[in-house]
């Protein structure tokens, strides 16, 4: 398998998690979405997803997956140990509840191309692009705060799903210096998560183009 990513893309991140927990170590290509105007954007990568985004998983045989939750579903039902997800209907919903907090209301808010927006066709200066990244992570983890329930992990004695996600966004909350007391709960979570040795080597200070 090969994985493309970004060492900082928090989607790249969580997806890291997911293989490393699963014991998968894919060759790693970096795609770089700054550079040059983005990596993401050259043609050849445009073969690879033609979405232009990162995380994209290439199967041995040529296959490609891409959007991170669809390949960490992917992941969960090829490689069901460990697993991901609780045994109980209503409770994988909830943690999938967790999961989709994260992946679709508070991530694609702070992603490379919104911000580009703001900063480069909106003409908005650094300050109020970090108080839009603070606004919709800080409203997330309000109600991720609320939701979660382990007394280690998220959920549980094991990490799952919902520490897949939210150890990433809380890497990416600390970079853009979000304010972590009013969410006591989240950073036990992550703090017990981060001691992990599958998410110590996802972490993106450990990737091949780490910078």
């Amino acid at each position: 398998m090969k994985l493309y990513g970004y060492w900082r893309s928090t989607s790249s991140y969580r997806l890291r998690i997911a293989l490393a927990l699963k014991g998968l170590a894919p060759e790693q290509v970096p795609v770089h979405l700054v550079r040059n105007g983005g990596e993401q954007h050259s043609e050849a990568y445009r073969q690879i997803n033609p979405q232009q985004r990162v995380p994209a998983l290439a199967l041995d045989d040529g296959r490609v997956l891409i959007q991170s939750p669809a390949v960490i579903e992917y992941l969960e039902e090829v490689y069901p140990e460990p697993p991901l997800l609780p045994a109980d209907p209503v409770d994988r919903a909830r943690v999938r509840a967790v999961a989709a907090i994260i992946g679709c209301d508070i991530h694609p808010l702070h992603n490379v191309g919104p911000l580009n927006h703001l900063r480069r066709d909106l003409g908005r200066p650094e300050e109020e692009v970090g108080a839009w990244i603070a606004r919709w992570i800080v409203d997330g983890f309000s109600a991720i705060e609320s939701l979660i329930e382990g007394e280690a992990y998220c959920f549980g004695a094991a990490p799952g799903l919902a520490d897949v996600y939210l150890v990433p966004q809380v890497y990416a909350a600390r970079r853009f210096a979000v304010a972590m007391e009013a969410f006591p709960k989240i950073a036990r979570a992550a703090a017990r998560a981060e001691a992990d040795p599958a998410f110590q080597a996802a972490h993106p200070s450990r990737q091949p183009d780490a910078e």
